[in-house]
């Protein structure tokens, strides 16, 4: 099949983590990925984003790298008038231009769309804001899992809200800004137009609230901070230790994998776990039976067991457990980046084929 994306020629005028996603998803995919990055900064921000144990003296962070493969790294300084024109002769020949300025920036640099577009009169131009373009408010991620609702959904009643531990609404921006790229470019194939596609974290984040906006929205009931379990669903998240002290999570999603359960642990179902919502109410009760019956089982013998019955299981691994799999090696991109063996994980990672 051939690689369409692999023509394309995209300019990357962003920072952090949402715009540049994007950008590196266009490397992955083949295509020329030039990153303009602040001359007078030093670059992108998350380049001094470095753990305690990084090299101090090295240009990049493990941060930066997550998001800069496979691109093209060029320093302007966009208040130098030839160097913006440097810029402004790469956008002519392109076919998608990346951008996240702070309010106003754009058009002071004359790259708003209107003008982006006399430049190349079929360009796509993607625009990332924090709450929308007119709103000249910083809008780190945090501050956007503070806002729409996802700090006082997530953690426990004692733990009080917890922020999610990866920039999840910068990655959800990043695909809904690339959905809308890829619609642009069909549409572009046909009418030869420029297209603007913009998108907002605040925007990213309502839409990624799902079931739990519809739980509010239907029924009034604010959703609780109930840690890893789901609020439709019984048992489900709720940690489970084993004899050998692992730990174990059951997504239980029917009520035949309920059955199934409670079959093998040698339990009675009781009127009050009858259905899901019967184990929902009586949701505490329910996780103590089951805690104290897997505690008579090894993880081992208990999870094959489980996964041999098809009942959703998991164990709970640590980042070097996932990375110590076969299956994970496959996902890691491998890069040397200004003189630093650098490694992260992809960010396309689906397979087309098609029929013979």
């Amino acid at each position: 099949m051939k690689n369409y994306l692999s023509n394309l020629k995209v300019i990357e005028v962003a920072s952090v983590l949402a715009g540049p996603s994007v950008g590196m998803y266009f490397a992955e995919r083949g295509s020329t990925v030039l990153k303009i990055e602040n001359k007078r900064s030093g670059g992108d921000i998350t380049r001094s984003w470095k753990l305690p144990a990084e090299d101090k003296k090295a240009s990049l962070s493990a941060y930066f790298c997550s998001v800069n493969w496979g691109k093209q790294h060029i320093f302007l300084d966009l208040t130098n008038e030839n160097e913006l024109a440097v810029l402004k002769k790469e956008i002519g020949t392109a076919d998608i231009l990346i951008t996240n300025f702070k309010s106003g920036d754009a058009q002071k640099f004359g790259l708003n769309f209107k003008q982006v577009s006399e430049i190349n009169p079929q360009i796509i131009h993607g625009e990332i804001s924090g709450f929308g373009k007119n709103n000249e408010r910083l809008a780190y991620d945090l501050i956007l899992q503070a806002e729409t609702g996802f700090m006082s959904i997530n953690g426990t009643e004692d733990s009080g809200p917890v922020k999610m531990p990866v920039a999840f609404i910068d990655l959800f921006a990043g695909h809904q800004l690339k959905e809308g790229i890829l619609e642009a470019l069909l549409e572009r194939n046909i009418n030869k137009k420029a297209y603007h596609v913009e998108v907002s974290l605040f925007d990213s984040a309502i839409a990624s609230l799902a079931n739990q906006a519809s739980n509010y929205l239907m029924t009034g009931q604010l959703p609780l901070r109930i840690g890893s379990k789901h609020p439709n669903i019984a048992p489900y998240g709720e940690i489970f230790k084993t004899r050998d002290k692992k730990l174990m999570v059951f997504a239980i999603g029917s009520d035949s994998q309920f059955n199934t359960l409670f079959e093998l642990l040698q339990l009675e179902i009781s009127d009050q776990f009858s259905n899901n919502q019967n184990r929902l109410k009586n949701r505490s009760e329910l996780e103590s039976v089951i805690a104290q019956e897997v505690l008579k089982w090894s993880a081992e013998t208990l999870y094959k067991t489980l996964i041999d019955k098809k009942v959703p299981v998991a164990l709970i691994k640590g980042i070097d457990e996932v990375f110590d799999q076969k299956e994970t090696s496959q996902l890691i991109l491998s890069e040397d980046l200004e003189g630093v063996p650098t490694k992260r994980v992809k960010t396309s990672v689906y397979k087309i084929s098609s029929s013979t």
